[in-house]
């Protein structure tokens, strides 16, 4: 049976046997009817077994059904952004993502690039392996009570951040980080986490080492989230931080969009006001934005306020 089998496919799929037929006289429409239901890396592997997976992989209504509803508004995103920072995405083999020529496999490949907005402030992508819609928001976009004030903020760069910064906080009594989002997301659900990290980020010997001299005040009262959307979804949530020496995303809570064609309009806050202690000691990094369910080490849920 296997040799029979490996006689119908041979180089290019191409070898003959039983009725002279092989994988490559499929035609092209019949493959891209069973690419459609792969993942983008599946298809992508399945594209190297012969000219006829090859041509299918590439066709554009196999990619339209991976792009988001809303691709052509994230596309015209990435190119604006290329245009800022002088990329060429024709260069770099990706084509210009919003041009009317350009096919859908090109769109997914640059999409699937950070396409920053906002002066660098923020960021958004695409995932590879199923296309699922992400952002990134730097504390530099967010409202960080007594920011300017060196005695309780300071700056810190460090290559452990997407944006080579992070807000450190040295003490303070009342701490209180806010930031807003209007953006047109892709119709799902999502959730959304704080990125934070207790002690200064560092590495000795490309190792990375905890500097916990200065954590102190977050094991005696919980920290507590905030997330809001302009349709009215509402959630709070609380947790103590914890794990020093690690970035850990703290999970506020989830929302829906409904459509694509329209702005979410979202507001998202982490706050520890009980003003009869100091805290400090801890990086805040930026609030991530990713679909629902998806699965990170380094995550803790926070408990939801009724």
């Amino acid at each position: 049976m296997g040799a029979g089998a490996s006689s119908v496919v041979g180089a290019e799929g191409y070898g003959r046997g039983w009725g002279q037929t092989s994988l490559g006289d499929m035609p092209e429409s019949c493959v891209a009817a069973v690419l459609l239901y792969l993942d983008p890396l599946e298809i992508c592997q399945v594209a190297c077994l012969n000219r006829a997976f090859r041509g299918a992989a590439s066709a554009d209504c196999i990619w339209a059904s991976k792009l988001p509803a809303n691709h052509r508004y994230l596309a015209a995103l990435a190119a604006a952004a290329d245009d800022d920072c002088g990329c060429d995405g024709a260069a770099e083999g990706n084509g210009r993502c919003c041009s009317s020529a350009a096919i859908k496999k090109e769109i997914y490949a640059r999409l699937c690039r950070p396409t920053p907005f906002d002066g660098g402030t923020k960021e958004f992508w695409i995932e590879k392996d199923k296309g699922g819609f992400c952002m990134s928001i730097s504390s530099k976009a967010m409202s960080i009570t007594g920011r300017d004030d060196r005695r309780y903020w300071s700056h810190l760069s460090t290559e452990e951040s997407r944006f080579h910064s992070v807000a450190y906080l040295q003490q303070i009594w009342w701490l209180e980080v806010c930031g807003e989002l209007d953006f047109c997301f892709p119709a799902g659900s999502y959730s959304l986490f704080f990125r934070l990290h207790l002690g200064r980020p560092h590495k000795w010997m490309g190792r990375r080492s905890r500097g916990a001299e200065n954590i102190h005040g977050w094991d005696i009262k919980p920290t507590r989230f905030q997330l809001s959307t302009s349709d009215d979804q509402h959630i709070e949530s609380e947790c103590y931080l914890t794990k020093p020496g690690r970035w850990i995303l703290y999970h506020v809570g989830d929302f829906i969009v409904p459509s694509s064609d329209e702005v979410t309009e979202l507001k998202f806050s982490m706050m520890q006001i009980d003003c009869t202690h100091t805290k400090g000691g801890l990086c805040v990094d930026s609030v991530f934005i990713c679909p629902k369910d998806h699965q990170y080490e380094e995550c803790v849920l926070c408990q939801k306020i009724l």
